[in-house]
């Protein structure tokens, strides 16, 4: 599974597409995130997109807004490697309105089918089969605050994050769903990654910015032991802050 930013290398995302191929093999299954944050009312992109709209021109932005088509619905805010691998020919997507996942290679059909579309990235998510499969991860040029990973450790954390509710539109214009799963937070991933043992990590560096490989079952476990806690004592301090 990878994550990239290729903003700045003057490389093309076919170029880089083709290189991660040829360092799978045959065998291997790229998968990216292909997330659609914009097909939603209740996320932070559709709340900066309606940003400075007066409520009829924000109701009339809604009204407009196209249903999630797994084999059309781009996902710009992903990065162009992301786009670029959804788009190649043979391409597989995960069908969640909101947080599919696209991949290339024999395996992806298998990974990607079943994506329950009340579960964003849980055990009934693609997530879920790539730990099974014991993934890699490889951050190109990004943090963890990015790894959608991290995400699978929430849904395992003890006790469970708070849940809430989303909205989405598929099949058609207006056909808005409402459903409820855990309220992902990735404030903390980048302290959290900044946590990970050194000798779960291997690093290295392209086109100047840093480059990290690692196994998603070793690192959603370790993130998962410390996540509970780390957030529980955050909670505390919240509390306990003076003039609360």
């Amino acid at each position: 599974m990878v994550h990239a930013s290729l903003g700045g290398t003057g490389t093309s995302p076919v170029r880089v597409l083709d290189a991660l191929r040829v360092a799978l093999g045959p065998g291997g299954t790229l998968v990216v995130p292909a997330f659609t944050p914009e097909n939603s009312d209740t996320s932070r992109a559709h709340r900066a997109r309606v940003e400075g709209m007066t409520e009829a021109e924000a109701r009339e932005f809604r009204a407009a807004m196209l249903p999630f088509e797994p084999d059309a619905t781009p996902c710009p805010s992903m990065g162009a490697l992301a786009e670029c691998v959804r788009t190649t020919p043979g391409a597989v997507r995960s069908a969640h309105p909101q947080t599919s996942l696209a991949g290339l290679g024999p395996r992806a059909r298998e990974l990607l089918s079943e994506h329950d579309p009340h579960c964003h990235l849980g055990e009934r998510s693609p997530l879920a089969r790539l730990y099974e499969a014991d993934a890699q991860v490889l951050l190109l040029r990004v943090g963890f605050e990015v790894c959608s990973a991290l995400h699978l450790a929430e849904y395992r954390m003890v006790p469970p994050p708070p849940r809430r509710t989303y909205r989405c539109v598929v099949g058609d214009k207006g056909n808005w769903i409402s459903y409820d799963d855990l309220a992902l937070d990735d404030t903390d991933f980048a302290v959290m990654g900044a946590r990970i043992p050194g000798e779960l990590l291997t690093r290295g560096e392209w086109k100047g910015k840093s480059v990290t490989l690692c196994g998603m079952r070793a690192v959603v476990d370790d993130v998962c032991g410390r996540l509970s806690g780390y957030r529980l004592r955050n909670d505390v301090k919240l509390v306990n802050r003076p003039g609360r």
